[in-house]
């Protein structure tokens, strides 16, 4: 069996003066730069050129795949402390479609992406599903052309700053379904989000939202996507819980606690004999 050739310089050394200006952004050289041409070509392009096989649809599952098991890891590892449900929201949001986006606009992929002319006319170039996409191919040619452990390196130095929000947000891991656990447990309607405005350029688009609920508004929320701006509302509405206006929250302590032991309606029920009836304490009438 061949030996595998060397991993590249680590990321924090300066990449050689021959990579091209994405492998600069990434700061990872390919050796195989098909592996890189494949991640860039969008299935688009597929269509018009009938080559039909190439395109980056392949990397885009293997990515996935890698980036699950690299914030797997790094999740467990980093929080020992936490639930296994509470590390399955964290890596959700990691791996969200948003989350990728964010990614691939940090290091500019949108600009490499070689796509069908419908689709860039349409607005292919920012869009966020071709964009995510795209952040995953990456990765999987990455892995395909290096290891794994390179590929950690890279993938979570992109996510850091994401990570760091995390630890800042144990509550609003997912804020929209604790929320809707909230509101629930009160009354069967559901909060509505509502998007009030929106403005900027089509790559640069900003959004405001509000979350109401019950004939209230419960938050307000700005963000990039329509979802950023949801879940920052969701937020709002959790930090100043408006609906405990209307629905005081019930005292955590129960009352009967403070109750002398004989004067609870529990303890006034006798244990049950063999026959099953039940006996009181209050004899019977004559």
């Amino acid at each position: 069996m061949s030996e595998k050739p060397a991993p590249p310089p680590p990321p924090d050394l300066p990449p050689p003066s021959f990579m091209n200006p994405l492998e600069k952004r990434i700061q990872y050289k390919f050796r195989n730069s098909l592996y890189l041409a494949e991640a860039l070509t969008h299935p688009s392009l597929g269509h018009e050129t009938q080559r039909h096989h190439f395109d980056n649809q392949r990397l885009e599952f293997l990515g996935d795949a890698v980036l699950q098991l690299i914030f797997t890891e790094h999740l467990f590892n980093r929080f020992p402390n936490l639930s296994e449900g509470e590390l399955t929201k964290m890596r959700s949001r990691l791996v969200s479609r948003e989350g990728l986006r964010v990614h691939a606009i940090s290091i500019g992929l949108g600009e490499y992406l070689m796509m069908g002319k419908g689709e860039e006319s349409s607005g292919g170039r920012v869009r966020a599903s071709a964009l995510a996409d795209a952040f995953e191919a990456l990765v999987g040619a990455m892995y395909l052309d290096s290891d794994l452990e390179t590929v950690r390196r890279f993938v979570l130095r992109e996510a850091e700053p994401d990570i760091q929000n995390l630890l800042h947000e144990p509550v609003h891991v997912n804020p929209k379904g604790r929320l809707q656990e909230l509101l629930q447990a009160l009354s069967p309607r559901s909060p509505v989000y509502t998007i009030i405005s929106q403005s900027g350029p089509e790559h640069l688009k900003h959004f405001e939202s509000v979350v109401s609920w019950d004939d209230m508004e419960l938050g307000r929320g700005s963000g990039k996507s329509k979802k950023e701006a949801e879940v920052n509302a969701a937020i709002d509405a959790l930090n100043s819980a408006r609906w405990e206006k209307k629905f005081p929250p019930k005292n955590k302590e129960n009352k009967q606690d403070n109750k002398p032991a004989e004067n609870r309606p529990e303890s006034r029920l006798e244990s049950r004999p063999e026959n099953g009836q039940e006996t009181s304490s209050n004899p019977p009438k004559s």
